[in-house]
């Protein structure tokens, strides 16, 4: 191959390049991925987060790699999109014997989408998202394990956690099945379905996230399926269960988009998620690949997704509900259950950030952990969408407010940068269309959401209500981040006492504020709840106005104390009489 301006670049090789890239990118991506068992076994939380972070980067890194040795092969041929299309064949042909070949597809068109910095879609040059679905085309079957029940569901979850082992021995393994078989059994009781469980089928791989492993499988009855989900805890004294998981709900909330990523290591993905979406079908695939840490191909999905739903409806872009952010229009189709966030050219007062430190804060939340109440915002470059779809209010406004990020191109609406992420309702339009009751729960979910963020060691900045929303669990969540920062880089302090009449008819503070200082006493006078809504707040959550919650939280996450936020409800076993031993929630 001639490496300078010559004609005679070989298709095959440049393919061939590409190729590579991916499978030393998917190698190292699971080199990290098994690192989870030992981090688990060793209770090693810190090195723990530093795998997520670096596997999170690993993709970007891998392609610009791959994008500068391209320019040195192709030289002034870089941008003959004719020579591309050879490559695009070559490629194809060379990754049809692989599993997971949509990944593969994916990976080659993050390639020349930053060659070509493509505008929309070019299927001359990439693979079509809209032809890209990878649970269609699964290879081989789903990696995992059947336990048939031969009379007793003790016998069958002895015969389990015999497979499940670690070098950390589990802390009394005949208590630890008694658990499990005692939970299962009673939620068939439950169910009307006792004595009726054929067999558990698991997935061989362990799924790790931060201080969790989790067994996950589904078990199958004579004429019903559930979800099964074994949490487990590494303690001082070994291994527990730390609780059983057995509705989809519950699972899907464990499974859900404001979650950090699991890592379990996954030779072929796609039949992993199709056996995922046969335990909660109502989950969108793109949150299951993006939840297993394959983000871009999560991004493919969604973007999938949303271009065929706009081939079967007619509804038009308008803007979201809510009041209007200062930092981001935001923009919804009615009839798809996505938002669209665009960063404002300009800021309006008393906003002092700039374009890049947004950036840099949604950047924030996506290697951190989210702790299930911050939404996973996917970030997408030159989306083109039919000018026809948009309503004349929102297209004038998108030019108007971000006419840097927003253009017309023919008859398409170029916007040069924007996330989406999974729509919610406005956490104050909710208090204020919801009934007292509704209300009230909503109001204490938003302090336990305050709590969460902050034991994750995020503190949201601003706390208005209009920057939180409600899932259609009724879960709230948090989605502004232009505010947000570390519980960490915060200075909180009580508002000093007044020194008299003249320091309290002050129009402004009568003490020097800091720029990282903040008063938490403030916090209940500008949420605008009402009365009785804000008398919930405060029995719940009263110590979240007080400075010292703050400042002993933060003194113990710079002690390097874990602290954890589960995704379900932990289970805790003691014995009762010398008789059987009952589950206890703590």
């Amino acid at each position: 191959m001639t490496r300078t301006g010559s004609a005679q670049v070989d298709p095959a090789e440049i393919s061939a390049i590409v190729v590579d890239g991916f499978i030393n990118y998917n190698d190292d991506f699971r080199k990290i991925t098994r690192r989870a068992k030992k981090r688990f076994e060793t209770r090693d939380w810190s090195s723990n987060q530093s795998d997520a972070v670096e596997r999170i980067e690993l993709y970007d890194t891998s392609v610009g790699r791959i994008v500068t040795v391209v320019k040195g092969s192709m030289a002034a041929r870089l941008h003959d999109k004719s020579l591309w299309a050879l490559v695009k064949e070559q490629y194809a042909h060379q990754i049809q014997h692989y599993a997971d070949t949509e990944f593969f597809k994916t990976y080659f068109s993050s390639v020349t989408r930053r060659v070509f910095s493509t505008i929309g879609v070019d299927p001359l040059v990439e693979f079509i998202a809209l032809d890209i679905k990878p649970t269609e085309h699964m290879f081989g079957t789903v990696n995992s394990k059947v336990y048939r029940n031969r009379g007793e569901t003790q016998f069958l979850f002895d015969e389990l956690l015999v497979d499940y082992a670690f070098t950390t021995p589990y802390r009394n393994i005949d208590q630890t099945i008694r658990f499990i078989s005692a939970e299962v059994d009673a939620y068939c009781a439950a169910h009307n379905r006792l004595n009726s469980i054929r067999q558990v089928e698991i997935l061989r791989p362990i799924f790790y996230r931060t201080t969790r492993a989790y067994i996950v499988g589904r078990i199958d009855g004579d004429d019903w399926v559930c979800p099964l989900v074994i949490a487990l805890k590494n303690t001082d004294e070994g291994i527990v269960a730390d609780a059983i998981i057995l509705s989809e709900h519950d699972v899907s909330m464990l499974f859900g988009f404001t979650r950090s990523y699991f890592h379990a290591d996954l030779a072929v993905v796609s039949t992993t998620v199709a056996f995922l979406n046969s335990m909660m079908p109502k989950k969108p695939i793109a949150e299951l690949y993006t939840v297993l840490g394959r983000a871009k191909q999560g991004k493919t999905e969604r973007y999938r997704s949303l271009f065929q739903h706009l081939g079967k409806s007619s509804d038009s872009f308008v803007q979201a509900r809510g009041d209007k952010g200062m930092v981001m229009v935001v923009f919804t189709l009615p009839s798809y259950d996505i938002v669209f966030k665009v960063i404002r050219d300009r800021f309006a007062y008393p906003k002092t950030i700039g374009r890049k430190d947004v950036i840099e804060k949604y950047q924030l939340v996506f290697k951190h952990d989210r702790a299930g109440r911050l939404v996973d915002a996917q970030e997408f470059r030159r989306l083109r969408l039919d000018r026809a779809r948009f309503t004349d209010e929102l297209l004038d406004e998108l030019l108007t407010a971000c006419g840097d990020t927003c253009r017309i191109v023919n008859d398409f609406v170029v916007i040069e940068h924007v996330y989406m992420e999974r729509r919610l309702t406005p956490l104050n339009l909710y208090l204020r269309e919801a009934d007292e009751e509704a209300a009230r729960h909503a109001a204490i979910d938003y302090g336990q959401a305050i709590r969460d963020l902050a034991l994750s060691n995020v503190f949201p900045g601003d706390l208005l209500l209009k920057n939180f929303g409600l899932t259609r669990h009724g879960r709230v969540i948090f989605y502004d981040y232009d505010e947000l920062c570390l519980v960490t880089d915060c200075n909180f302090r009580k508002i000093p006492e007044a020194r008299g009449d003249i320091d309290e008819m002050r129009a402004g503070a009568w003490f020097y504020v800091g720029p990282h200082d903040i008063f938490p006493e403030q916090f209940i006078e500008f949420l605008g709840f009402q009365e009785d809504v804000r008398r919930a707040f405060i029995e719940h959550h009263a110590e979240l106005l007080t400075a010292d919650y703050w400042a002993n939280l933060k003194k113990r996450h710079q002690s390097g104390e874990v602290l954890e936020v589960l995704p379900y409800t932990a289970k805790q076993w003691t014995e009762h009489k010398g008789h059987a031993l009952y589950p206890t929630a703590t």
